[in-house]
């Protein structure tokens, strides 16, 4: 599967993640379910750095689709410097994408994925607009 992202998006968070011992499967690479631990890992820090702590009785985030294209074998020792970026906002939703490389090969590929977050009240389990403070770093 191709992995473009969209013209229209934004870098919005550069970190990096050790690779763990314990990432790695019985075969001697990173499990494929830890790729997706990376995305969340970068994601999670970004909407933290953005709108804090989350609210359960407020409003917040929701993942409502998820992908990951394994491109090259991660393995330990190393670091992986995650980029993430968002594009394509709406009313309520937008787009996350993230690039996976490691440290030690800069501009080398491991991993591309994203997500899809839409802004819900969690009380009313429906969408809701999203905030100011997100559309302005996303639009």
């Amino acid at each position: 599967m191709r992995f473009d992202l969209p013209e229209a998006k934004k870098l919005t968070l550069e970190m990096v993640i050790p690779i763990r011992w314990g990432d790695m499967d019985a075969m001697g690479h990173v499990n494929n379910t830890i790729y997706f631990r990376y995305l969340e890992i970068v994601r999670i820090e970004w909407l933290r750095q953005v709108v804090g702590a989350p609210d359960p009785v407020g409003e917040g985030p929701v993942i409502v689709n998820t992908f990951c294209n394994f491109l090259k074998q991660l393995k330990y020792p190393g670091d992986v410097l995650a980029k993430h970026y968002v594009a394509k906002p709406g009313r309520s939703s937008f787009e996350a994408y993230v690039t996976l490389e490691r440290t030690d090969e800069p501009g080398v590929l491991y991993a591309t994925g994203g997500a899809k977050t839409v802004w819900v009240n969690y009380r009313e389990e429906r969408s809701v607009a999203l905030p100011a403070a997100v559309r302005a770093l996303v639009g």
